[in-house]
């Protein structure tokens, strides 16, 4: 894990921030410009204007870094979805065709919000992540989602509303598009009230596309 516990707290103030302050500013202006892959950790240890071994005292490589920006927000993320996906399927058979859309509508206002609080790491996630197991966020929302579907369908055919069997290319596709729509209001940066208006008809229009496909 980290190497800073304690060290981050004798940290040398410098005036713009202590010393771990300034390792992740001028690291996520690296890993924003190069990504991932193109940054360089001596561009960042230079713009810090220490050395590599002191660098090495609070992080052992450019993956642990990488991993200490963002990682919290990641979790974040993937726990608020799947927080969400638990409950409704938690909920009474009867009573989820009635909530479907407002959960995942609260859902998507959390992810949003909280995105736009902690902008840049997010942007680091969902466009400079390739090479770390942060760039398979939407994959494997993606893969939630699908188990989640399944296990609705289950639910309709219970309440003696079965739907008809979904094709598993089409279904992939449509919940693959779902979440990269939703997330590029993240990546352009739109202004907030834009992007909660858009989220709403985003929810209207996929929550009414899939009721038709699954014959609701």
């Amino acid at each position: 894990m980290l190497y800073n516990t304690v060290i981050e707290g004798v940290c040398k103030i410098n005036g713009n921030g202590t010393t771990l302050e300034n390792i992740h500013r001028a690291s996520k202006a690296e890993f924003l410009e190069k990504g991932y892959k193109g940054a360089s950790l001596r561009n960042i240890v230079k713009s810090v204007g220490m050395t590599t071994g002191a660098f090495y005292g609070y992080y052992r490589s450019k993956e642990e870094l990488f991993e200490a920006i963002v990682g919290e927000h990641y979790n974040y993320i993937l726990n608020c979805f799947i927080k969400a996906q638990q409950e409704f399927a938690g909920l009474p058979a009867a009573q989820q065709p009635e909530v479907m859309s407002d959960i995942s509508g609260i859902c998507m206002f959390d992810m949003l919000h909280y995105a736009y609080q902690h902008l840049e790491e997010c942007k680091l996630i969902l466009c400079c992540s390739e090479g770390t197991r942060f760039s398979g966020l939407i994959d494997e929302m993606v893969k939630i989602e699908v188990e989640g579907t399944h296990t609705y369908q289950r639910v309709l055919e219970e309440l003696g509303r079965p739907s008809p069997p979904l094709d598993p290319t089409l279904e992939h596709i449509l919940i693959t598009g779902m979440f990269h729509a939703f997330f590029e209001l993240i990546i352009h940066e739109m202004p907030l009230p834009d992007a909660e208006n858009y989220v709403k008809q985003m929810r209207d229009f996929y929550s009414a596309g899939w009721m038709k496909i699954m014959g609701q």
